[in-house]
């Protein structure tokens, strides 16, 4: 039997997601920290004087339908280009436009999607126009645009963040496309709350995937989960690991294994990895995370970090990927410190600062005569030899005071080295007095 469209009514060429796009900004959902009467857009709305914008927010969260309603409420002519297909020549016949319509009292408001992908000398191109007056840009952007835009640019425009939808916001467009329709979805609850956290965030996404159980025959039973996922293909969860989400995702690992949350630091590990990203590249940080945030703290960190290195080298994914795993949870719940971290950047400032000072004659070598009658070795105590074994000696240079550079903590193995320093320091302020 033939599926029934319930659904498509008297347009069957337009998509769902398209039949319920907003008429109005108030019926924009998800973003109201922009569109509520005293957020940034909804003053510029009520005040009848629209500024120029980067929208920045991830994809199906309503970017290009807020720049045209934007337009209707400030009516503007809209004129939407996007990135990927228009140059120069494009924005120069948009610009021509404008300019005609502003003789006559109309305003003109230019929506860039994917506005990043300009390059400098388009990006460039739009400021004149921005500047004084003939366009109203808006550009829609799922990456930052600290990285992707001109600082020209943005400096002439107000960049406004979107939120990635909610479960009540996703929730409501799935209830306004059953009244669109007619028609419950034919899922059980527990379906559909699979249904919302697969579509990530992503409205548009959602309404698709509506729009293909719409489709179905109705065997007057609702789907499950399982039957849900027969049904519907798992979205790919956004991650760009040359852009942001790379960086974001990294620094959440790193963040977690710092506050020493193996939980969070696991899940921001599969997400890297569910994403596509290199494990070599989890493996190199996860060596660097040993000796920057645990150094001698648990000096065996790096090992663990360069072993799960080793074994993913040696087995590849997926098998690999459980070495990774268990460095992040070693690496998590080991004791940290920050000390060498600290001791070392001193010491740098130090040398820095002192130059070329030579090192005191007595620790010198002495391999030949001229070098033993300058004094070089002279008076060198060897220090397994002493009774202590700790001469007490002085090995910063000549006329330089002592500096204290490495102060361990009490953490792990630090609380060892600590107490060893201490005792050490006794020794040599008495050798010092007598």
């Amino acid at each position: 039997m033939e599926p029934t469209l319930p659904f498509f009514g008297e347009e069957p060429a337009r998509p769902l997601a398209d039949r319920l796009r907003p008429t109005r900004l108030d019926e924009v959902v998800g973003q109201d920290q922009l569109l509520a009467p005293d957020a940034p857009l909804g003053r510029m709305v009520a005040q009848q004087r629209l500024s120029s914008a980067v929208l920045w927010g991830p994809p199906g969260v309503g970017k290009t339908t807020i720049a045209r309603l934007l337009a209707d409420a400030a009516d503007l002519a809209f004129e939407p280009v996007s990135a990927t297909f228009s140059g120069v020549a494009d924005l120069r016949k948009v610009f021509a436009a404008a300019r005609s319509r502003r003789t006559i009292g109309q305003g003109t408001l230019l929506f860039v999607d994917e506005i990043h992908r300009f390059n400098r000398a388009q990006q460039d191109s739009l400021m004149p126009y921005v500047e004084d007056g003939t366009v109203t840009l808006i550009g829609a952007t799922t990456e930052n645009p600290s990285f992707e835009l001109n600082g020209a640019l943005l400096s002439r425009t107000q960049v406004l963040v979107l939120k990635r939808l909610d479960e009540t916001a996703l929730s409501t467009l799935l209830a306004r496309a059953e009244q669109l329709t007619g028609h419950r979805l034919p899922l059980d609850d527990d379906a559909r709350r699979a249904l919302i956290a697969m579509a990530d965030g992503d409205g548009r996404y959602l309404l698709n995937m509506a729009e293909q159980l719409h489709a179905l025959p109705d065997t007057g039973t609702p789907l499950d989960t399982a039957g849900l996922a027969h049904h519907i293909q798992q979205r790919a969860p956004l991650y760009d690991k040359a852009q942001e989400g790379h960086y974001n995702l990294i620094s959440a690992l790193h963040k977690s294994m710092r506050g020493s949350d193996p939980d969070a630091a696991l899940y921001w590990l599969a997400r890297m990895l569910d994403g596509g990203e290199d494990p070599l590249f989890v493996a190199r940080r996860l060596v660097r995370f040993a000796n920057e945030d645990i150094g001698m703290a648990a000096p065996h960190a790096v090992q663990q970090a360069l072993a799960a290195w080793d074994v993913y080298e040696r087995l590849g994914s997926p098998e690999g990927e459980l070495a990774i795993a268990q460095a992040v949870v070693y690496l998590a719940t080991a004791p940290k410190s920050i000390a060498v971290y600290r001791g070392f950047n001193a010491a740098h400032r130090s040398a820095r600062q002192t130059g070329s000072l030579m090192p005191p004659a007595h620790i010198l070598n002495a391999p030949t005569r001229l070098m033993r009658n300058l004094g070089y070795g002279k008076d060198y105590q060897y220090d397994p030899d002493t009774a202590d074994g700790f001469s007490g000696d002085n090995y910063f240079p000549d006329g330089m005071d002592r500096e204290t550079y490495y102060q361990p903590t009490d953490n792990g193995h630090e609380a060892q080295i600590s107490e060893r320093l201490r005792h050490w320091a006794n020794l040599r302020a008495r050798q010092q007095r007598g």
